[in-house]
């Protein structure tokens, strides 16, 4: 049977997604380090005690944004993709929708720009891995085993391709707002041309010989 939340579970629910809101628009305006929990606190009209009551410091609140915002990120990516059943068409589709996220000012900015810096590289890669990695190696899966790409070491070609798309969403985060639709066709364009070399090979090796 469905669980009945109090009013006091809907209400704390409902403040701490308002947190995270408006913790989401104070780390994409003013960064990690120029974001304080009574800021946070303040744009919500609560205490700083309410933040504490949902979130131990400031960095487990930004790694709170930062995982919604992967979350969210990595669902949309991966609708973008199970809309086709051809493997070629799904991995580009889900290659378009990630150059679109990387492109949205406030994702670039908290998941490629200031979680180095909240949450320090190691750990930062790691929570990358944990969204984006999985993903990157089931679609390359895909292709290898309906002979879009040649046979090759699944994991080495999945980070391969992992790091290039990771190459690309920092450019584009780091990009001038005016300049984001040139180095997003770029950085698609270079992509592109890598995948259809791969794509040729297959192609090449799956040819009888003469």
């Amino acid at each position: 049977m469905p669980t009945v939340k109090s009013r006091r579970e809907q209400y704390s629910e409902e403040t701490r997604t308002a947190l995270l809101d408006a913790a989401t628009r104070r780390f994409a305006e003013h960064g990690f380090a120029g974001t304080s929990l009574e800021d946070v606190a303040s744009d919500i009209r609560a205490t700083r005690g309410a933040v504490y009551h949902h979130f131990a410091n400031k960095t487990a609140l930004f790694q709170a944004v930062f995982e919604r915002l992967e979350e969210d990120a990595v669902r949309q990516i991966a609708e973008a993709a199970d809309a086709h059943s051809d493997p070629w068409a799904a991995a580009l589709a889900a290659q378009e929708k990630f150059l679109d996220q990387c492109c949205d000012p406030v994702y670039g900015r908290v998941v490629w720009q200031q979680a180095p810096i909240a949450l320090g590289w190691e750990r930062w890669n790691e929570c990358e891995e944990k969204y984006g990695y999985g993903l990157v190696e089931e679609l390359v899966g895909e292709l290898m085993a309906a002979g879009g790409l040649p046979e090759m070491p699944l994991e080495a070609a999945s980070r391969v391709l992992f790091h290039v798309l990771g190459a690309a969403g920092m450019a584009l985060a780091a990009a001038p707002e005016a300049d984001k639709t040139r180095v997003r066709a770029e950085y698609g364009e270079v992509i592109g041309h890598i995948v259809a070399g791969l794509r040729l090979s297959a192609e090449g090796t799956a040819q009888p010989r003469r």
